[in-house]
């Protein structure tokens, strides 16, 4: 009989799980559902020092407890479901009792490594201060001290009853289901969000399942484009014995699609789902020609900058491309020598500006901050070439990178005589840690005046971030932003690349005419 532990979430316990759990136990399965010290009706046991190792002792102690396994099974007969932050927990457990296990659900959660501790993908960026900085600037009301206090006596308050958005998309949960939700809610010992979580290796031969929810942000087939770039991180998801799930809903489905979970969870304990292929005879989308036959052009090399000269000798205006990501700094080739942005460089250079291809460092979630670091470099040093026009530059962002225009549309400076972006991230995806971060297009794009942004916008885009684009347009609608569209309907994500049709070859070359259009004005 198969055995399911459902762990889920911060500030939650096992009460969210009620409708998933009964329908799993009509289906013959045995079920637990977990509350783990400190959270729900144990909140009393918590104390200073309670942290992930105890969470990780209390499913071991579960585990332990469990009708003993036959002396040789078949197979483990125990499904560990990690939900956010029960991913952490569930692991730790998993990789002590990994003889017991017979798969790990990483359920709209991550994947934590070893070291990892919970608070890199916790998408609250109040938590992230509040562990920073006790004596935040909250404790100046009396709810704000409130929560303050709690922060310095070892507990992260649950979120105002109005947003749990900030801990995942709320969609599709019902309005009396996020009324309990916020009723029942627990502070969160700190110290689980803060320990490093420990492991062995002891879980490398456990089967995986991961299930999705894609209006949190997340689907399968974001999944296969960030293993098709080449991250070695990854290429752990091509392994058979790892499947993956998608529900269309938000990051809280016991809520929202309890018997859809329930069934999710079972096909996953019978080794079902769909399976990434490792596409080794195939070469990565982001590797095949650019659609247009572009002559070759000069191309200088500065650190992570290149320069794509036009054959002229007075300065020229210049368009600098930056790409998305993250994408890992493992990578090989690194991203301006990916076929589509030599594309560009050497396109924009034969038709008179010069092009700008960069290596920034966003290699991760967190790295933004740095990634921006980096272009404003790459740009003071385009502008201080003699053979660049520095009056004349228009700054090009693609896929995640979008979200690296913000710094440019809140504050134009009089040289930017254009952003573009093409197939763009313009907010960030709800279960990333940039929520109430600077890095948000849809909202600075109120502060861009009458800056021209060149929207290229793909039909066949990945729902999770069409929603993004939706978001900045209807802002840029609100504030009369000066936003030109090129739609390439039957256009993929990357489809420079992908679609070599003459619909996105006309789209290509329409958007860098009206680029290079803002340039000569």
């Amino acid at each position: 009989m198969t055995v399911f532990i459902l762990v889920s979430d911060a500030f939650t316990g096992g009460w969210i799980w009620r409708d998933v759990a009964a329908k799993l136990r009509e289906s013959g399965a045995e079920v637990h559902p977990v509350t783990l010290t400190g959270m729900g009706d144990r909140r009393h046991l918590a104390g200073t020092d309670t942290d992930l190792e105890t969470h990780i002792q209390d499913l071991v102690q579960l585990i332990d407890h469990l009708d003993p396994a036959p002396a040789e099974p078949a197979e483990p007969d125990v499904v560990l479901v990690g939900h956010g932050y029960g991913i952490h927990p569930v692991l730790g457990a998993a990789d002590r009792r990994s003889g017991r296990v017979a798969r790990i659900v990483h359920l709209d959660a991550g994947m934590p490594q070893d070291g990892d501790a919970a608070l890199a993908l916790v998408p609250d960026q109040t938590v992230h201060q509040l562990l920073a900085d006790t004596t935040h600037e909250t404790g100046t009301t009396a709810e704000g001290a409130a929560v303050a206090g709690q922060a310095e006596d070892g507990l992260i308050p649950p979120p105002p009853a109005d947003e749990w958005q900030r801990w995942g998309s709320t969609a599709g949960v019902p309005a009396d289901a996020l009324a309990r939700l916020a009723r029942l809610a627990a502070p969160q010992p700190k110290g689980t969000l803060t320990l490093p979580l420990r492991l062995s290796g002891a879980l490398s031969g456990v089967p995986t399942t991961g299930v999705l929810c894609i209006a949190n942000g997340s689907s399968i087939a974001m999944v296969e484009g960030l293993v098709g770039l080449g991250d070695p991180r990854l290429q752990v998801l091509t392994d058979p014995r790892v499947t993956f799930f998608e529900l269309d809903t938000g990051h809280w489905p016991m809520l929202s699609t309890p018997d859809e979970l329930a069934s999710v969870l079972r096909r996953a304990a019978a080794g079902e789902g769909h399976r990434i292929s490792p596409s080794v005879s195939e070469q990565p989308g982001h590797l095949r020609p650019f659609l247009l036959d572009v002559p070759e052009q000069h191309r200088e090399r500065t650190g992570r900058v290149d320069l794509y000269l036009p054959d002229t000798d007075e300065p020229r205006p210049a368009v600098v491309f930056v790409h998305g990501g993250p994408v890992s700094a493992e990578v090989r080739p690194t991203p301006r020598d990916w076929p589509g942005f030599v594309g560009y460089g050497s396109y924009v250079a034969s038709l008179g500006a010069v092009g700008v291809t960069l290596d920034h460092r966003l290699h991760d979630l967190t790295d933004y901050g740095r990634a921006a670091e980096d272009i404003a470099e790459a740009v003071e040093l385009v502008r201080a070439d003699p053979r660049v026009d520095g009056e004349r530059v228009a700054l090009w962002f693609f896929s995640g990178g979008g979200l690296l225009s913000a710094d440019w549309l809140a504050a134009p400076p009089a040289w930017l005589r254009c952003v573009a972006a093409t197939y763009p991230v313009l907010a960030p995806l709800p279960q990333w840690p940039l929520t109430d971060s600077r890095f948000r297009p849809a909202a600075m794009v109120r502060k861009a005046g009458r800056l021209p942004v060149v929207l290229t916008r793909v039909g066949l885009e990945r729902p999770e971030i069409a929603a993004t684009v939706e978001e900045f347009l209807t802002a840029a609608e609100d504030c009369e932003a000066a936003v030109e569209i090129v739609d390439v309907p039957q256009g993929h994500h990357g489809f420079e690349t992908i679609d070599h049709t003459d619909e996105a070859r006309e789209a290509l070359a329409r958007a860098v005419r009206s680029v290079l259009g803002h340039l000569e004005g």
